[in-house]
């Protein structure tokens, strides 16, 4: 009570001029402050709306894409570990001598030497559909040459689980 009656005092000895500019001053730092605290950051979030909403759609098409292929890849009849064993040894055979498989009961390691990067996207992409394996460890490195047009070269071992329950 005593700082508001000081103020009161206060403001009774000022100018009637003064006190006009005071609450102009007031009133334009209360208006700076709404801007600043509530409608610029609102403003802000609007603009930006429409690209957010852009990147989420386009982030859902994508979810939508991934979710269709894999009940499309669930809905295909299972595969025995031999039939897998036998897919796997057909998509290496494109390859060459540039990857080896060695089997280990569900496990399997394939090497890769020198294989471009298109060529091992296409065999992981064709292991995934055919075989409906991933591979659980991987050991790549860029190799020191370039394959056919310029591409990169890719050497070292993936390693496939088999374990089709």
């Amino acid at each position: 009570m005593k700082f508001l009656t000081l103020l009161q005092e206060r403001w009774q000895a000022v100018s009637r001029r003064e006190q006009r500019l005071l609450l102009g001053a007031l009133v334009l730092v209360f208006c700076a402050a709404l801007w600043w605290l509530a409608l610029a950051p609102a403003l802000a979030t609007l603009k930006s709306a429409d690209r957010q909403r852009g990147v989420l759609d386009a982030q859902l098409q994508q979810m939508l894409r991934l979710q269709a292929q894999a009940q499309t890849l669930q809905a295909q009849p299972r595969i025995t570990l031999d039939e897998a064993r036998r897919l796997l040894e057909a998509s290496v055979k494109p390859l060459g001598a540039s990857a080896q498989l060695v089997m280990s009961g569900e496990h399997v390691s394939v090497t890769f030497k020198g294989v471009s990067a298109d060529a091992l996207a296409q065999w992981l992409t064709q292991v995934r559909q055919n075989v409906r394996s991933v591979p659980t460890q991987a050991r790549l490195v860029r190799g020191a040459a370039t394959g056919a047009a310029g591409s990169t070269t890719w050497d070292g071992t993936l390693v496939l689980n088999l374990n089709l329950r």
